[in-house]
């Protein structure tokens, strides 16, 4: 198996069936093999049912059905343990980013890197839709926290597109303590703390007008990454 594709989601009964059938379809064109993994956060809809449902229509797609929710970075990391590609890639349900970005990544893979991390930030990247001008405030203002506490050596810790090598997945997640707000923060620190190589690559990427973060997810979010310093110093990892 060359590629898996891990889909987090929670309440995506409305997008989750557009999602894998445009992943679907773009990667039934492609030479290598692949697989989509699904793992249901805890639902309170019918995204469980809904995948299940596609499971003739999209190939080798397999679903985790978790009972209760225990978070985004929880269930990443699940997905990534769970899948059995060369290169485990994990992207947003609300498909923000396309799956044919990832044909921008692999090559970075046969030069060394560990780790490609889709960026909002970086030159040649593009933003479809944007975020409110508060929104992007409060990124701005994580950015510059992250860039102080936990320095990472890319300009976008938190977009939701970002590819692994089996070597780098088993290293990094099963170390991951933070499964909320901050997880994308401490699998890039985690990484770099083994010596990883990261590689961060300019994606298309539209705002889902249907997502919020608040301030208080902000402050929770603050905390975390303050852990993430924590576990550092004292060598948790």
């Amino acid at each position: 198996m060359f590629l898996s594709v891990i889909i987090p989601a929670y309440n995506e009964e409305k997008r989750i069936a557009k999602t894998l059938l445009a992943v679907d379809e773009y990667l039934k064109r492609q030479t290598y093999q692949y697989e989509i993994l699904v793992v249901n956060d805890g639902s309170k809809d019918k995204t469980a049912e809904m995948v299940n449902e596609l499971k003739s229509q999209v190939y080798n797609l397999r679903l985790i059905d978790n009972k209760e929710n225990n978070g985004k970075g929880f269930v990443v990391r699940q997905g990534m343990l769970a899948a059995g590609g060369d290169v485990r890639l994990f992207m947003d349900a609300d498909n923000s980013t396309n799956i044919d970005q990832v044909a921008k990544f692999l090559p970075y893979f046969s030069e060394g890197y560990d780790i490609v991390a889709g960026s909002r930030r970086a030159v040649g990247s593009l933003t479809v839709v944007k975020q409110s001008g508060f929104r992007e405030f409060l990124g701005k203002m994580f950015r510059l926290l992250v860039r102080i506490v936990v320095p990472l050596g890319v300009e976008d810790s938190q977009a939701g597109f970002k590819a692994f090598s089996k070597k780098a997945v088993e290293t990094v997640f099963p170390k991951q303590t933070i499964f909320r707000w901050a997880f994308d923060v401490e699998i890039l620190a985690i990484a770099g703390k083994f010596g990883f190589r990261i590689k961060e690559v300019p994606i298309i990427w539209s705002n889902d007008a249907e997502s919020h973060v608040k301030l208080g997810g902000m402050i929770k979010m603050l905390f975390e990454v303050l852990t993430v310093r924590k576990n550092l110093w004292s060598g948790k990892y």
